[in-house]
């Protein structure tokens, strides 16, 4: 069995390899839109669907059947559009602090993104699946943060090479998510480095949290962090625009809850984190990733 589940690994691999290599000859406008024509196809066929569907119904009890099918043909479509994209990153980043709205990315918050660059501090920003959420990392090396990512890595070798070769050129440090990680992100806070991260997915061993009126777990790392650094924190979003284009948007510093001591309170502000992301989520619920297991 063992032997027949590295073999189907060497497969999964090639097959990845193949498929980065054939959308590499492609733009990126055009594997963005192939991908996404074909997610939106394949994607409510598989039984990740109805995880979809589930997901959906709790979180907006009041919408009709229509509503969620067309809410999840937009998911896959953004899921598709961030596959074919890429291996397209390098070229997606074209953001001009000179002409803040006129290029492929834009944004409204220059002011602080700057600020966060030239205070000479460290900051953690958390983000969610949505839009493109790679580019917040791109954001970040482009502009002169000091930065690190924190990511987890693919169960396939093959697969994961591929990610950390697109990635490596194009963002800071690389923070693979196992064991020692946390002594990995508190040196790169320590260093005066903007940490990013997602945090927008099921957590087994993290805080109790209420998401979309339900209880589940989430990860509390940030507010950890904040609590042990007493650094900024801020929310990034990515949201994607007509045309191919994207706006990123920053919210914060958030002013966290703070315990008796006076230090972040780490349930309080896991909780006020993820209160963010639903409201996220709300205002653009066809370019979040529905098709995970959140609530468990």
């Amino acid at each position: 069995m063992r032997l027949l589940s590295r073999y189907g690994d060497r497969i999964l691999g090639r097959i990845v390899k193949s498929l980065l290599a054939l959308l590499r000859r492609s733009d990126p406008d055009r594997a963005s839109d192939v991908c996404g024509a074909i997610a939106r196809t394949v994607g409510p066929w598989l039984p990740v669907h109805r995880i979809g569907q589930a997901n959906l119904r709790a979180a907006f009890p009041e919408k009709d059947a229509a509503w969620i099918e067309a809410t999840l043909r937009g998911a896959w479509d953004n899921l598709g559009r961030v596959a074919g994209e890429y291996v397209h990153l390098g070229q997606l980043w074209d953001f001009d602090p000179e002409c803040p709205n006129q290029g492929r990315v834009i944004t409204d918050d220059v002011d602080l993104f700057v600020a966060l660059r030239d205070d000479g501090k460290p900051a953690l920003c958390f983000a969610a699946h949505l839009g493109n959420w790679e580019l917040p990392a791109l954001a970040a090396a482009a502009h002169g943060l000091p930065s690190a990512v924190v990511y987890r890595m693919p169960n396939n070798k093959s697969v994961a090479e591929e990610i950390i070769r697109i990635r490596a050129p194009l963002m800071g440090r690389l923070i693979r998510t196992r064991p020692q990680a946390a002594l990995e992100m508190a040196a790169a806070l320590e260093n005066g480095e903007h940490l990013g991260m997602l945090v927008d997915q099921h957590f087994s061993r993290g805080e109790d949290v209420v998401f979309f009126g339900r209880h589940c777990k989430a990860n509390p790392t940030i507010a950890r962090l904040a609590r042990q650094f007493d650094c900024p924190v801020i929310g990034v979003r990515v949201v994607r625009l007509p045309d191919r284009r994207f706006r990123i948007m920053a919210e914060g510093p958030l002013a966290l809850p703070r315990d008796a001591s006076g230090q972040p309170d780490i349930a309080a502000a896991t909780q006020m984190i993820n209160s963010v992301v639903e409201g996220w989520i709300r205002e653009h619920p066809d370019q979040w990733l529905w098709f995970h297991r959140r609530w468990r």
